[in-house]
């Protein structure tokens, strides 16, 4: 209900909402300042025209002994007024700049932290190069909102209800033809910049569109110089970007079209009442009544010299709210996209087993303790029923009975899927690409949740387990090696964040890497890349063994780690990956079977079903599906 409530609420104002909350005393006094920033423009035309009448007054009484008080109290006013207002611009303007920033910082953090928490299933759906384009174009666009049109609409209101109170106490007549002429504007505003606020907030889906397409592009780099496909690519991005030209063209044509039609219609408008303004002065023409008010019997020289100064500046005002309509259009565009991020439903954890670390005391009971003291990991495992908690040794033992699952609800890919992996046994998984592998390894992370049957860890249903306790107890190694940007030091600890430089050492050693490490510029301390090319593909498997291997899982999943690399590579890796599966549950999947013969279960998998199951010798005396794949008769696609 909470989530329909924020659909409905409106973007913009949800966003200043969520500013002032954030930073709620400083953006009062800003916005305290903003008001004291207009009084300039109040004051100025008051005063102006009160010096009119008293150098008027002047002039007829030929003396400025009459008027000399007055004359330098209003000065002295007017002066004073400019000044508190250059104070309020400087202050508010440094605090909303200031401000601004540091709420982009916190939004994006914000945008970090949630998408941490989202289920695997958003990013198989949604294009990581628009979600990229949320963190940069549309943050932006609401620091531009915050720190530009908010203030910019603030201050002209103030100032168009204070110029319009002065006006109407001094003129209806022209404040009549002022309002028309402001009624002209707020039509071309309206008609024109409506038609280029549409185009900008489509340049801003066009422009996610076009990062989603480069950063794909970038990805997928050198199969496109391997295939020659770079004319196609170019064509692609050429559809993509002719697109984002036309919207962006239309939106500034029109935008550029609005400010001189607008500047215009002010130009015309201030000749306008420059001649009914004369003419009302010279045919002495008596003000009209409202609601028993007189503004004055005629209009006088000092409301005229001040007036005009007034239209100038009421219709300056009017140019600068239309002008914030394009970005505030794209500040919509860029909200929602923001908030529709925001607003993703996290996955969800009921669980309530968590992992600990333990040891036994004197009677052989297991209790919670410190890094340095513990010597076991443990489920602990609270009973509402009671309010008892009981620890539950963590072994490995992963079971599964009876598993339905799929990717959607009416395509099932998984069908009564049913195994057991006993502590310190070697689970193979074989069959064709879909037949179902690395599905089953996603559901024992609960990347995915199940449709029907059970999962158990160590007899306890894995839906009770907190995810993250869940996975930190499973290391992985997959077929695409993930490696970050930093020394080979932080890649491996990336396994365990507290792991010693010693612990990391021994990791490697235990995954076969330390040779290759110690033989870098700085050994440990060497920086690679984010995606690893400083060193060879291989050599960078070795590193994510390593990872898994200082994680200290009991359960190892082994997903295609060797696939796409030589056969000598192989043999090292190969290496690695024995010393990490000693004593570890191990799920393990491969296209080569002779990485799976000692394993002591394989199963073979068809169109999501287990077909076969038994060791290597058992599955070759059977002569069914496993045979002919290992006597080449078929051939793993």
């Amino acid at each position: 209900m909470e989530k329909i409530n924020k659909k409905k609420q409106h973007v913009l104002l949800r966003s200043i909402v969520d500013y002032f909350r954030a930073h709620p005393v400083a953006l009062s006094i800003a916005t305290i300042c903003v008001f004291v920033s207009a009084l300039g423009a109040i004051v100025a035309p008051l005063m102006i025209q009160n010096v009119t009448d008293l150098i008027v007054e002047a002039i007829e009484a030929k003396s400025f002994a009459v008027i000399e008080d007055r004359f330098t109290t209003f000065l002295i006013i007017l002066v004073s007024a400019y000044l508190v207002s250059l104070a309020g611009g400087f202050t508010y303007s440094q605090l909303t700049a200031r401000y601004a920033q540091k709420y982009m910082h916190e939004i994006r953090c914000r945008l970090f932290d949630h998408m941490q928490d989202l289920p695997i299933r958003y990013f198989d759906t949604h294009d990581k190069g628009e979600i990229m384009s949320t963190f940069t174009n549309d943050v932006d666009t609401i620091r531009q909102l915050l720190s530009q049109s908010i203030t910019t609409i603030l201050i002209c209101s103030v100032t168009f209800i204070s110029i319009f109170v002065i006006m109407l106490l001094s003129s209806i007549y022209l404040t009549l033809i002022v309002l028309v002429g402001v009624v002209a504007m707020i039509i071309v505003t309206k008609t024109v910049g409506g038609r280029s606020a549409k185009n900008f907030k489509d340049g801003q889906h066009y422009v996610a569109k076009v990062e989603g397409f480069v950063e794909e592009m970038m990805n997928g780099l050198k199969v496109i110089k391997s295939f020659t496909h770079e004319e196609e690519c170019n064509d692609q991005l050429e559809k993509q970007v002719v697109k984002l030209q036309k919207v962006s063209c239309n939106g500034n044509k029109y935008a550029n079209i609005l400010m001189p039609i607008m500047g215009n219609i002010g130009n015309l408008l201030y000749i306008i009442i420059a001649v009914v303004a004369t003419l009302l002065f010279i045919y002495d023409v008596p003000e009209l009544t409202i609601l028993g008010y007189f503004p004055d019997s005629t209009i006088r020289i000092g409301i005229i010299v001040s007036f005009l100064p007034m239209v100038r500046q009421f219709t300056n005002n009017v140019s600068e709210v239309s002008n914030q309509v394009n970005p505030i259009a794209m500040a919509i565009a860029g909200t929602t996209r923001v908030y529709n991020l925001l607003d993703e439903e996290k996955e969800t954890d009921n669980g309530y087993v968590t992992l600990v670390m333990g040891k036994y005391d004197e009677n052989g009971n297991i209790v919670e303790c410190g890094r340095k003291e513990h010597t076991l990991g443990a489920w602990k495992h609270p009973h509402t029923a009671d309010g008892t908690i009981t620890y539950t040794l963590l072994r490995g033992d992963i079971r599964m009975f009876d598993v339905d699952f799929g990717y959607v609800p009416d395509k099932i890919v998984l069908h009564n899927v049913s195994l057991y992996a006993k502590p310190g046994q070697k689970i193979a998984f074989v069959g064709a690409t879909g037949a179902g592998k690395t599905t089953i390894t996603n559901l024992i992370n609960r990347f995915y949740d199940i449709a029907d049957g059970k999962i158990r860890y160590d007899g306890i249903n894995i839906n009770k387990i907190k995810k993250k306790d869940l996975r930190r107890s499973l290391g992985m190694v997959l077929q695409d090696t993930n490696l970050f940007s930093g020394t080979i030091m932080d890649n491996i600890r990336f396994g365990r964040l507290d792991a010693t430089d010693e612990e990391c050492i021994e990791a490697a050693k235990l995954a076969n890497a330390d040779s290759f490490i110690r033989r870098l510029p700085q050994g440990y301390n060497t920086y690679i890349k984010g995606n690893g090319s400083s060193i060879s593909q291989g050599q960078a498997q070795l590193l994510s063994i390593a990872r898994a291997a200082v994680s200290g899982c009991p359960v190892m999943i082994l997903d295609e780690a060797t696939s796409s690399i030589d056969t000598r590579t192989e043999q090292i890796v190969l290496r690695g990956m024995q010393n990490l599966m000693k004593g570890r549950t191990v799920f393990l999947i491969a296209h080569r079977l002779s990485t799976i013969q000692d394993a002591e279960a394989i199963m073979v998998l068809e169109h999501g079903k287990i077909i076969e199951r038994g060791t290597h010798d058992q599955l070759i005396a059977l002569h069914g599906y496993y045979y002919q794949l290992y006597t080449g008769v078929f051939e793993l696609e």
